[in-house]
């Protein structure tokens, strides 16, 4: 691991208030790298988005696109125009749906396909009748890769087998905690470094960065222990 490139942190502006987010970037520089999701994309719209990114920051939006696949390439379009680095969409909307995706982002938008979320564990998948969540990634990971999708949204319990069924896929891994965090609403997380051991090429990083009292001092926890990994 140590001869490739250290994996990009996002840090999730998961709030509202648009002002706390821009509060957040001043405290983080100069990490250049945020995750726009549900909540403060209703709240503020597009046009924070088009601010930062004309600052020179990069923004993943993370929609979760999971709709008719018409509709799916339409939104991918006019998140392309937005001029986003990265849009999620649900891998379970399948084969023809991540094809529009792929269609809508053309070559400046890389599409991620969220195969399970972090918040569903085992229980909760056997509730609605399906496998547990390393199949079930597995099996999505490989129709989403047949679809023409190359980035991909997964735990840090199932990155290593994904990243061992296709080598060039980046793995974007999502519910990143430091020893000593609060679990909170997700079922399956894991620390910086062993989704990095483990093959993830991306880590988002929401509060055990954003909750803390020093933001920028737990930032860097989460890159030294990444550069312990890049260096050993």
């Amino acid at each position: 691991m140590s001869t490739k490139r250290p994996p990009t942190v996002w840090i999730a502006l998961d709030m509202a208030d648009v002002h706390a987010a821009e509060a957040l970037i001043e405290q983080l520089h100069p990490q250049r790298h945020y995750k726009v999701g549900l909540e403060l994309f209703t709240a503020a719209g597009p046009d924070p988005i088009r601010a930062w990114i004309r600052r020179g920051l990069s923004v993943f939006l993370d929609l979760k696109l999971h709709d008719i696949p018409r509709t799916v390439e339409r939104a991918t379009a006019r998140a392309r125009e937005l001029g986003v680095s990265l849009l999620t969409v649900h891998a379970a909307g399948g084969r023809a749906m991540l094809e529009g995706a792929v269609a809508g982002a053309g070559d400046s938008l890389q599409v991620a396909a969220v195969t399970v979320l972090t918040s569903l564990d085992e229980a909760a998948l056997r509730a609605m009748g399906l496998p547990a969540p390393g199949v079930l990634a597995q099996r999505l990971f490989e129709m989403a890769y047949r679809a023409g999708v190359r980035a991909f949204i997964t735990s840090a319990e199932e990155v290593g087998s994904l990243r061992a069924a296709h080598d060039q896929a980046r793995l974007i891994v999502p519910g990143i905690r430091l020893p000593g965090d609060a679990v909170g609403d997700q079922a399956r997380i894991g620390r910086p470094d062993e989704a990095y051991a483990r093959g993830a090429t991306d880590l988002v990083v929401g509060r055990a960065v954003t909750g803390a009292a020093d933001p920028r001092a737990r930032l860097t926890v989460v890159e030294n222990l990444v550069r312990g990994v890049t260096c050993g």
